[in-house]
């Protein structure tokens, strides 16, 4: 494999007219004398017209142009910070933090605080009745969707931040 490689290169310096003179005289004796080098000349200066009597397609002048031209024509999406409004992403903030603490508050009421107990704590965990909070499956729903949108808001607020953080 490598003296074909070999064999190659020297016939492409020998027709590109880039080798010496001593190479050029060696390469002529090969060529008159070695039937494999002669069929591999031949094939080597067929590709050699090839490239030279075709052109290489090339784009117009105006390529560049033409193309921004054409992505000039299409409508590009604002920038998020222009449709985004602040004021309702705070006020759906507000509604997730007052619905939170709001069930604190209701689960704390809940709470009997004059129970007597052997700790130090105020009130007993086993007493406490999970249940009655959350029976009625339409709370159960509520809550899920509040958690699903809460975790969108928290979503949206990170990408925005890390955008932020790419950009700076």
């Amino acid at each position: 494999m490598n003296t074909q490689q070999n064999m190659e290169e020297r016939l492409w310096t020998y027709i590109d007219g880039v080798c010496a003179e001593e190479e050029k005289s060696a390469l002529e004796k090969l060529l008159q004398s070695n039937v494999e080098w002669q069929r591999k000349y031949r094939e080597l200066l067929d590709i050699h017209q090839l490239l030279q009597s075709s052109e290489l397609e090339e784009p117009s002048m105006r390529f560049t142009r033409n193309v921004m031209e054409e992505i000039a024509k299409y409508h590009i999406a604002p920038a998020t910070k222009t449709y985004i409004n602040k004021k309702i992403i705070n006020g759906l903030a507000i509604f997730f933090v007052t619905m939170i603490v709001g069930f604190l508050i209701y689960g704390l009421g809940q709470i009997d605080w004059a129970a007597n107990g052997n700790t130090n704590i105020p009130f007993n965990f086993n007493k406490l009745d999970f249940s009655k909070f959350f029976t009625n499956a339409y709370v159960n729903i509520f809550m899920m969707v509040n958690v699903v949108l809460g975790l969108m808001l928290l979503d949206r607020y990170l990408a925005r931040k890390k955008k932020e953080i790419r950009h700076a």
